[in-house]
């Protein structure tokens, strides 16, 4: 009796090949790591992040770095000013072996140590003003988008006056009106507070606008309808279901917002009404320089390449973050 046909006798069977030991296994990569091949291939990315990453050293650790130097941003050389110009003595602003980037007109303090202490006011400013606007942002962008109907018309409706209101107007008449001691600050801590309050409050619109649009789309996708029908909650829901999938944009969105946050705080630095002297501030540096440009115009070179060098990698940072976290680039 024949054994059936399914059935492999020993004499008959074909063995399998073993699996070379030079075949490479298939490796699953996370998002995360696939993002971060992605920023790897994009050089001008990683020299921004590596500019914008020094930024924030040089802002943590300015006493530090003026210490060793043996530069106080505010100490006074009048010795080196020329009594008759009032300009630095010397070529090129001063510069000379102990001051490296020079010395203010007038009241000689080192122009190195403070670009330094500048960076510390313009990092801070930057990121606690996008801190606010991302958390308002994010809370009022997803609840407007989540519920919809009458409290997501009420949303936006505010977020499109805000987008209207002068934001540097208001923030000019309410720092000019400010008492100098509140809730325990003093002075410029008065006023980095309000800058960062004020710049905060008037960039939510932007990312809400964002947040809202995505939370949109995501709420009828499958995975969401789901979770409904298997019972669970708004708040698990939104916490464990919507948020997850907003961090990409949201991270995108908040690099592309320091740089123009660090350029308001410098503008109204600029104006007048930043923060006070003699604390240093790049563009209250450069609203100084105004009046020397001619006689010295490195004073006002040297703030006005620390913005510009600022800002772009900023840029170049948060334009690679989004492509990497792009699933649709093709870089």
């Amino acid at each position: 009796m024949t054994a059936p046909l399914h059935e492999t006798s020993a004499e008959t069977a074909v063995a399998e090949p073993a699996p070379s030991g030079a075949e490479k296994a298939i490796e699953g990569r996370s998002l995360g790591r696939i993002a971060w091949e992605r920023l790897k291939r994009d050089r001008l990315a990683l020299i921004g992040g590596a500019i914008v990453l020094t930024l924030i050293l040089v802002a943590i650790f300015a006493p530090l770095l003026t210490s060793l130097t043996g530069q106080d941003p505010n100490e006074r050389h009048e010795n080196l000013i020329d009594p008759l110009f009032s300009t630095p003595k010397g070529d090129l602003g001063g510069i000379s072996g102990d001051h490296l980037l020079g010395v203010e007109p007038v009241s000689g303090r080192d122009i190195l140590a403070r670009i330094l202490y500048g960076a510390r006011v313009s990092i801070l400013v930057g990121f606690l003003s996008a801190f606010v606007a991302v958390v308002i942002g994010t809370l009022l962008g997803t609840l407007a988008g989540y519920f919809g109907g009458w409290l997501d018309a009420l949303i936006s409706r505010v977020m499109d006056m805000l987008l209207a209101f002068p934001q540097l107007l208001f923030a000019i008449s309410l720092i000019s009106v400010m008492p100098n001691n509140m809730f325990g600050l003093t002075g410029t801590g008065v006023r980095l507070m309000v800058m960062i309050l004020v710049i905060g409050f008037f960039g939510w619109p932007y990312i809400g606008r964002i947040v809202r649009g995505q939370v949109l789309s995501l709420r009828e996708r499958e995975y969401i309808e789901a979770a409904r029908s298997l019972g669970a909650g708004r708040r698990y829901i939104l916490s464990k279901e919507l948020l997850p999938n907003l961090v990409a944009p949201i991270t995108v969105y908040t690099t592309l917002m320091i740089p123009t946050n660090i350029l308001t705080e410098a503008a109204l630095s600029f104006l007048g009404v930043g923060v006070k002297p003699p604390t240093a501030s790049w563009g209250s540096m450069l609203s100084d320089a105004v009046t020397y440009y001619e006689s010295d115009p490195m004073y006002m070179i040297i703030p006005g390449v620390a913005i510009f060098l600022t800002v772009l990698a900023f840029n170049l940072f948060g334009d690679g973050v989004r492509d990497a976290l792009d699933p649709k680039g093709t870089r």
